[in-house]
């Protein structure tokens, strides 16, 4: 299989997995299960990043720790990447979704909690500057953040994610891209 006919099946297959994950969240969500996200952030290279995502919180609560508990969230996202350094594709947009595991105070106005999640992205262009790719529109995301819930019905989260994305050597160069973000969410 040649990389381009690779890419294009990647692709595809993420955009239905996609459709599948959305399609999921808008038939079996209940009122403040599902949350509208935006972030923004920097990473290398100068490449700026904005964020759009729909979460899904399906009530998945776990082994509750001295007023914490565990939760398990469902992300699906759409980034816009832009950057004006000699670039040879100015505009990147990445596709993607991940399950994230948060680590969340159990009551309070104000609920501090931690997260972690990992999943994948597909790029529409790998190749950023002359200098600079990523070698795969296929590429895997990392992700470790802090935040805080709040609001008269906990229906607000600000916070703040490191993201790690690469394709976790399955071509090189490999040398991934880090973004620094804050988000803010809002729950239906």
């Amino acid at each position: 299989m040649n990389k381009k006919s690779w890419t294009r099946r990647s692709a595809r297959i993420t955009q239905a997995a996609l459709v599948l994950v959305l399609g999921g969240l808008t038939s079996t969500a209940d009122a403040d299960t599902v949350g509208v996200q935006i972030a923004g952030g920097i990473g290398r290279h100068h490449v700026r990043a904005v964020d759009l995502g729909l979460v899904w919180d399906p009530g998945c609560n776990f082994w509750g720790i001295g007023g914490w508990h565990f939760s398990l969230l469902g992300e699906a996202h759409v980034a816009y990447w832009h950057t004006n350094e000699d670039a040879v594709h100015n505009d990147v947009y990445a596709f993607g979704a991940q399950p994230m595991l948060r680590f969340i105070k159990d009551e309070g106005a104000i609920r501090p909690y931690v997260e972690a999640g990992a999943g994948v992205r597909v790029l529409s262009h790998p190749t950023i500057t002359d200098h600079y790719t990523l070698s795969t529109a296929f590429q895997f995301t990392e992700l470790v953040g802090v935040g805080a819930q709040f609001g008269s019905h906990q229906q607000y989260q600000a916070g703040f994610r490191f993201q790690h994305v690469s394709n976790a050597g399955i071509k090189e160069p490999n040398p991934g891209i880090n973004f620094s973000q804050l988000y803010l969410q809002y729950n239906f």
